[in-house]
């Protein structure tokens, strides 16, 4: 895991804590650790989610705090928010979250509920000296545009495929992105895909 960005809270957001600092996956190395736990090899239902309970949950125990997780609600933790109050999350293009280093492929798994507020780091949007934006046109059937994002449309093509293959192995859109470009392992892209399209 990785600090993928820290903010302060604020009362809408429903949480007794004075900041929080996000965790993300450390791609590529993530996808090895995760496939080694008794999470990945089990086959229970949601594997990533209950990883990310043990392991965050640890990690909070350890240093006195608690965490909020992004699953498991309602209520839902305000993750988009806070990931925007980061300055390291903007709008993409294609109208989803781009992270400074992770790119379209941006996940939280978790985040520590800190009694402090962290001071702001924020980072300018990768896209803004991205001159291709081949997010654009990345999409087979426009399912990702400047309009936003068609999820109907996206999950009837993928309908259409066989398994693992195409969009199937990892959304092109995201896989466009100069920025996290081979960070994630084709075969954590192609489990990602398999719970987003069931």
């Amino acid at each position: 895991m990785f600090v993928s960005g820290a903010c302060a809270t604020l009362p809408e957001d429903g949480v007794d804590a004075q900041g929080v600092a996000l965790l993300s996956p450390d791609e590529p190395r993530f996808w090895d650790i995760f496939t080694a736990s008794p999470e990945g090899r089990d086959g229970a239902r949601d594997p990533v989610d209950c990883w990310s309970r043990r392991v965050i949950g640890g990690i909070a125990a350890d240093l006195g705090l608690r965490a909020a997780f992004p699953f498991g609600g309602p209520p839902w933790m305000p993750f988009p928010r806070w990931a925007r109050r980061t300055g390291r999350c903007h709008e993409s293009p294609v109208k989803i979250m781009v992270h400074d280093v992770a790119g379209l492929f941006i996940s939280f798994r978790g985040a520590l509920l800190l009694p402090f507020a962290p001071a702001p780091d924020p980072r300018p949007s990768p896209c803004d000296t991205c001159v291709d934006k081949p997010c654009l046109t990345a999409c087979p059937v426009g399912a990702l545009t400047a309009k936003g994002y068609d999820v109907p449309a996206c999950h009837a093509y993928l309908d259409t495929l066989q398994p693992a293959t195409d969009c199937l192995a990892g959304c092109l859109v995201r896989r466009a992105c100069p920025v996290g470009q081979g960070r994630r392992p084709e075969a954590q892209s192609v489990h990602h895909m398999r719970y987003f399209h069931r």
